[in-house]
């Protein structure tokens, strides 16, 4: 990833967005992204300095979800199109290690699809033995990421930290009590 204009501060930033995956072992860039619901995984290989980041809005399809646009926002895809580009750039799986971010619930009486999300991030690394270095999951706040990927290096700001939205019930009116001694018909 070579050749990308650089600000005054060195750095070529390049934003990911829900559904992608970026690998890089260029030392002047920085991956970012933001997150709610959502999680990013940066893997890193400290030996050959090869890290990438992908950014996933649920952690698996649903049976029968065939279509290979629609997988591009599911964890276990996005797990596994990071590590093989990693690969292809000379990354040792047997080297990897992780850091995650997000899965935040950002509204309560939904389903809490970031914490599936994170459950899901964290058994694919065990389950693939990739060392889970950091996180900064869960909590009700969007959050910013930042990765160096060749350095490993990662930054977590909290972007939005809001109260949970909360379902409201519909309001209740009571009904006047009718006057003793008076029948009301409807």
């Amino acid at each position: 990833m070579s050749g990308l204009p650089r600000p005054a501060d060195g750095l070529s930033r390049i934003t990911i967005m829900q559904g992608e995956t970026r690998v890089s072992d260029d030392p002047g860039v920085i991956l970012t992204t933001v997150l709610g619901s959502c999680i990013s995984a940066c893997l890193f290989d400290p030996v050959t300095k090869v890290g990438g980041l992908n950014h996933f809005l649920l952690a698996e399809p649903g049976a029968g979800e065939t279509d290979a646009r629609s997988l591009q926002r599911y964890g276990v895809y996005a797990m596994e199109v990071l590590i093989n580009a990693m690969m292809a750039m000379g990354a040792s799986r047997s080297n990897l290690k992780a850091r995650i971010y997000g899965g935040a619930s950002l509204r309560d009486g939904f389903r809490d699809i970031g914490a599936t999300n994170a459950l899901f991030a964290r058994r694919f690394l065990r389950d693939e033995r990739i060392t889970l270095v950091g996180e900064d999951v869960g909590g009700h706040g969007a959050r910013r990421v930042e990765f160096r990927p060749t350095l490993g290096l990662a930054r977590c700001r909290i972007a939005v930290d809001r109260p949970v939205e909360r379902l409201r019930a519909p309001a209740i009116v009571p009904r006047p009590a009718a006057p003793v001694g008076d029948v009301e018909f409807f």
